[in-house]
């Protein structure tokens, strides 16, 4: 008997390549045409880079909803959802409002993204053509909602934000 590889089982008996699935089609309409589609900036990355359509400046604690110059089919079992560029956050203290921003697939309007500078000191200009957030294309399920008269018991149970502790300063005498 061989050993097993990732070419045969356990019995040493040829498995089928598992098949590579197609990806999603999304459609984009471009309502500015001199800017760029969504676009993965390198291989394996799950976002796709989104831009604004014009200029914005974010005073400090300011918000806007900044236009991407796009409008999207999403396909039927699918949403896209908006998250933040992880630079622009760390360097700038500019995040999205409402992350992830969900894109459900019947909606077909103009991606907007609504933006916050959480830098209490500095404001932000972004230019027009700016990468402002990434587009993540996920399938999605519709659940059968059910009305009980009593909830299964887990382990969890009713326990909420910051139950299971991990935050050392948040509780008396350390991490719970």
């Amino acid at each position: 008997m061989r050993p097993p590889t990732p070419e045969n089982d356990a019995i040493g008996v040829a498995r089928e390549p598992a098949p590579v699935p197609c990806p999603p089609d999304v459609l984009v309409l471009l309502l500015d045409p001199d800017l760029p589609l969504p676009a993965y900036a390198l291989p394996g990355d799950a976002g796709a880079d989104i831009v604004t359509s014009v200029d914005v400046d974010l005073g400090p604690g300011e918000r806007a909803t900044v236009p991407t110059g796009i409008a999207l089919a999403v396909p039927e079992g699918y949403a896209a959802f908006l998250h933040p560029r992880s630079g622009l956050a760390a360097r700038h203290g500019v995040t999205l409002v409402n992350a992830p921003g969900t894109i459900d697939s019947g909606y077909r309007g103009e991606v907007t993204v609504i933006m916050i500078n959480t830098d209490l000191a500095q404001s932000v200009s972004l230019r027009r053509g700016d990468r402002i957030a990434q587009l993540v294309i996920q399938r999605v399920e519709r659940a059968a909602f059910r009305s009980v008269p009593a909830l299964p018991r887990s382990e969890r149970g009713s326990g909420g934000h910051g139950s299971t502790g991990g935050f050392r300063s948040a509780s008396p005498g350390g991490v719970r």
